[in-house]
């Protein structure tokens, strides 16, 4: 029929008014896209290349921090005016930058996201009833968008077995203000045993456009990335209907040797140049070149430790030779600045990077090279960069020999909580509840009182868990406990000079046994 022909040649014009439908005001920009061959994906303008993203969309992004994430795309996106968004993305940037641009403007109704971080707006949404929030642990959000692009519907994994993600209840929705019950909650997801192990069921992620940013592009779409700027954007790309890649460089085809193409151009519809282009980095943390970076440690004598030293010293001497090893943001980051020289620990940072080297000389500093606390860091001969959701597989699949990270709160089961206080603090899990599952080796770093005096390690974690029954070590600055996960029971093995049993027992809540061969805690770098 005339119909027919009409939209296989795909005139807009003269289908509309063959099927008597009235040409809408913006058929302009279906003209343009109909005039373009399916071959062509290069755009030159960047609003043409999101024109017709339509209102109520799942958007999928890339990103991770403000690494690798598509800044020109979204403040397209946020000039074009799409609303009622659906945006799947491991974290939102900050309140100016990154997705926090979509979110300031209110076109953002649902994020499904691992991470709240330091985006402030982002929080103040959730938390006043204005915005949704599924939060995902980081690992499985990953896969859950390579599971999407490789056409699997569901898997199983043992990230998050026996916490709310698991049996259900996380508000995805507060209430009005935040008073009154919630208006949404996650449901529980279905669980099974395999080979003795336990394990949850997620659903894969596809969505109907993907942003993504890559280092360069040829003609057909091929791309290649910078850094670990690649972090999620090859699985977003592949789980999305219309990928949309912004680039730093286009490049005729042939440029690329096959061998360095990251990811193929079948994932990718559309690529667009920006005409300038501005990257932020969110932590520029350089050394001192005035300072030694031999492996230098300054000796101190143990009684003159403070108590966050006494943390990060002991905490050192977990690491052992030919380990690898992934270390939380903070006490458990400082500790491997005590690796003793000599000794080869791989330390892997789950947004892309294995051989995580020192921090870079202040002009050394790249952008596109972060750790998983948003810190600029730097290379070492055996570095190896990857994908978000290959870095979980290491995780995941238990190539990880240790994982040292904080807590809120512990228990002497082993059942750690350090991701959010409901209705006050939202961080988010990150990739935590990913590593503690993983089966490696946990020991816990953190202060043994909270401010004010209050107990962390009680009879009963009272917050969201973390991980059931993950924690193998807890290191403070008062002692040490070992925990055995097969028969759930805790020991005091260790105290800092200067602290007795007592001292212990009246600062700790939880029941545990003594060590019969109770000893003093030693630090790196001590006299």
């Amino acid at each position: 029929s005339k119909a027919t022909v009409s939209v296989l040649n795909w005139k807009p014009s003269t289908m509309f008014r063959t099927l008597g439908i009235r040409l809408p005001s913006g058929a302009l920009v279906m003209r343009r896209f109909a005039s373009r061959k399916a071959s062509d994906k290069v755009y030159n303008c960047i609003d043409e290349a999101v024109a017709d993203i339509p209102t109520g969309s799942t958007l999928l992004v890339g990103g991770f921090g403000l690494c690798g994430t598509p800044q020109a795309l979204i403040q397209a996106l946020q000039k074009q005016g799409a609303k009622d968004l659906t945006v799947v993305s491991n974290n939102a940037g900050v309140d100016d930058w990154g997705l926090g641009v979509l979110l300031r403007s209110r076109q953002v109704k649902k994020m499904i996201s691992s991470y709240v971080g330091e985006n402030k707006e982002f929080e103040r949404q959730y938390l006043s009833g204005e915005l949704e929030v599924e939060l995902t642990p980081q690992g499985t959000l990953a896969e859950k968008l390579r599971a999407g692009g490789a056409g699997i519907p569901a898997f199983f994994t043992p990230t998050a077995f026996g916490t709310q993600i698991h049996e259900g209840g996380v508000i995805i929705k507060y209430g009005p203000g935040g008073e009154g019950p919630p208006e949404i909650v996650s449901s529980p997801r279905e669980a099974r045993e395999f080979n003795g192990r336990n394990y949850v069921m997620e659903e894969s992620i596809t969505g109907d456009f993907a942003l993504i940013k890559a280092y360069q592009a040829d003609t057909r779409g091929n791309l290649r990335f910078k850094g670990t700027a690649r972090n999620f954007n090859p699985p977003v790309a592949t789980a999305g209907k219309v990928c949309i890649a912004e680039v730093e460089e286009i490049v005729p085809v042939g440029t690329f040797d096959p061998n360095d193409i990251h990811l193929p151009g079948c994932y990718v519809q559309r690529v667009v140049c920006p005409p300038k282009y501005e990257k932020k980095i969110e932590f520029r943390t350089v050394r001192d070149p005035s300072k030694t970076d031999s492996g230098g440690i300054e000796i101190k004598k143990a009684e003159d430790l403070k108590p966050r030293e006494r943390i990060v010293r002991r905490a050192a001497l977990e690491f052992q030779d030919g380990m690898y090893a992934n270390l939380g943001i903070g006490i458990p980051t400082m500790a491997s600045n005590f690796i003793p020289a000599g000794m080869n620990v791989e330390l892997q940072s789950e947004n892309g990077l294995l051989g995580m080297g020192p921090f870079p000389l202040d002009e050394e500093a790249d952008a596109d090279l972060i750790n998983a606390g948003k810190q600029t860091v730097s290379y070492l001969d055996s570095s190896a960069l990857f994908t978000s959701d290959q870095s979980f597989a290491m995780i995941r699949g238990g190539h990880m020999n240790l994982t040292i990270l904080g807590a809120l709160q512990c228990a002497p089961n082993g059942d750690l909580a350090n991701w959010i206080i409901p209705g006050k603090m939202v961080k988010g899990m990150g990739g935590a509840m990913d590593l503690v599952g993983s089966g490696s080796r946990v020991v816990v770093t953190m202060e043994h009182l909270a401010k004010g005096g209050s107990h962390k390690i009680l009879p009963a974690c009272t917050l969201p868990l973390t991980g059931k029954g993950v924690i193998d070590r807890i290191i403070t600055d008062l002692c040490v406990f070992d925990i055995d996960k097969t028969t759930g029971t805790m020991s005091l093995v260790e105290v800092a000079p200067g602290v007795t049993a007592e001292d212990v027992r009246a600062a700790t809540s939880g029941d545990y046994n003594v060590s019969p061969n109770l000893k003093t805690m030693e630090f790196a770098g001590t006299e």
